[in-house]
């Protein structure tokens, strides 16, 4: 089975390398910008001739928005609008048009209701302060067999600060190929995330036919379906006072102003509260990974709720526990992690009522608030943490195969075009109509699989 994995080094780059990644990072936001002012000017061109009355025909051509076509207009421009080009890699440029592309594809796709998810703005320039990286994909991109080296095109052989035996083991064996490869800044470390097509050997869970419903929380990260609790590691509110002090100090430094630069102290101090930042997210990082690596390799299926994490996190009293959980984290990697092992993950509608259902008898409250911590069932008076009761109703749901939504199923409905709204559907009622309308088609649509 071949899959495509990522393998991320952190680099040791000498001084001149560093002035090297800052000169490509910066040719790829040179070449974005100018290629976007081009698609503006030639936007607003076509606007000012149809306000003149010619005829659609005769307006100017429209830029043609695809990867290649944006990179062939930089070829023809690029002598005249940046003589220093040859400083760096051409991958550099490259991957600046195909980054505009894609934001054009997305813009253009939210435009026409053919792109799920929230309305996509156009392009804005990219300024200094954005997040600096840099992608290639040809030329001299390896991996060296002393396993504490890597090359990259223009820039040369880099140290790393870790051994690449894991990738390394797979390209000298002919089980891995190298695609791309990505440069990027953290804080103030330097990355380099490799994209390999690797071949993985079949797998299969430990327990391959058996069933875990995961309900996702705060006060507990995960309730396993097996009465397993996993404590939420909370690595944001236990690092809180630390960022306070290290904002506080920064703040008290001589900041960059028009016309002055930042004193050396407050350089001091934001690199500290950089790698403040970046300390939590690895810490997030290494424990989602843990924890789904283990759910993965355990269980055959893996049954999890359809959360909607983005609308979640607009309540500013939940917002920054939401945030620090990684619950669209946790979901992203038990999908792919399953697949890798062997298993399978099934998605359950966001609709259902698991917390007020009981998971013994199956009757459902009317009303359960969120206070109510222990679910209590009237019917057959079973007595179970609300949580827990969730997470056994999720995995019974795989059983009955009812009111279910597989992530094929979930990829294809997201791709079909948006229909209009009906009249009303505004209000608070038609918004109700509109989510029982989707709950409905996908019982349906599941039924009619099963």
């Amino acid at each position: 089975m071949k899959v495509v994995k990522a393998y991320r080094f952190a680099l040791d780059p000498r001084s001149d390398q560093v002035v090297a990644f800052l000169s490509h990072c910066g040719g790829r936001r040179f070449a974005y910008n100018h290629m976007l002012a081009l698609v503006k000017a030639n936007l607003d061109q076509r606007e000012a001739e149809r306000s003149y009355g010619i005829a659609g025909p005769e307006l100017t051509p429209y830029l043609d928005w695809s990867a290649y076509g944006l990179r062939r207009t930089w070829n023809a421009r690029k002598d005249s609008a940046a003589p220093w080009w040859k400083e760096n890699s051409k991958e550099a440029y490259s991957s600046g048009c195909a980054d505009l592309a894609a934001a054009l594809k997305n813009w253009r796709g939210s435009m026409q209701r053919e792109r799920a998810g929230r309305p996509m703005g156009f392009p804005r320039f990219k300024s200094r302060r954005s997040r600096l990286s840099c992608s290639f994909t040809t030329g001299a991109i390896r991996v060296e067999d002393d396993r504490r080296h890597i090359t990259l095109p223009r820039i040369g052989t880099i140290r790393t600060c870790e051994n690449t035996a894991k990738l390394h083991r797979h390209l000298r064996r002919g089980t891995g190929r190298i695609l791309s490869a990505i440069l990027s800044r953290r804080g103030d470390r330097w990355f380099v995330s490799f994209t390999c097509e690797i071949e993985h050997r079949e797998r299969a869970p430990e327990r391959p036919t058996a069933v875990v419903g995961v309900d996702l929380g705060i006060k507990h990260l995960a309730v396993l379906s097996t009465g397993e609790f996993i404590p939420n590691p909370q690595h944001l509110d236990k690092a809180l006072t630390r960022l306070r002090k290290a904002g506080r100090q920064l703040a008290r430094r001589r900041g960059p102003a028009p016309g002055s630069a930042p004193s050396a102290r407050w350089l001091r101090a934001r690199a500290g509260l950089n790698k403040a930042h970046a300390r939590i997210a690895q810490q997030r990082s290494d424990a989602l990974h843990k924890l789904t690596t283990n759910l993965a390799r355990t269980y055959g299926t893996i049954v999890i709720e359809d959360l909607n994490v983005a609308g979640m996190v607009t309540n500013h009293r939940l917002a920054r526990r939401i945030s620090d959980a990684g619950w669209g984290e946790l979901r992203r990697q038990i999908t792919y992690k399953s697949a890798w092992n062997g298993g399978s993950t099934v998605v359950a509608n966001r609709w259902l009522p698991t917390s007020k259902t009981c998971s013994n008898c199956g009757t459902a409250k009317a009303k359960l608030s969120l206070s109510e911590r222990v679910f209590r069932c009237q019917h057959c008076g079973m007595v179970l943490d609300r949580d827990l009761n969730a997470a056994r109703n999720l995995a019974n749901r795989v059983r009955t195969a009812v009111d279910l939504e597989l992530p094929g199923d979930a990829k294809t409905a997201r791709q079909k075009p948006h229909k209009t709204s009906p009249a009303g559907s505004g209000t608070a009622a038609g918004r109700r109509a509109a989510r029982a309308r989707q709950a409905e088609e996908a019982q349906v649509s599941v039924r009619s699989e099963v």
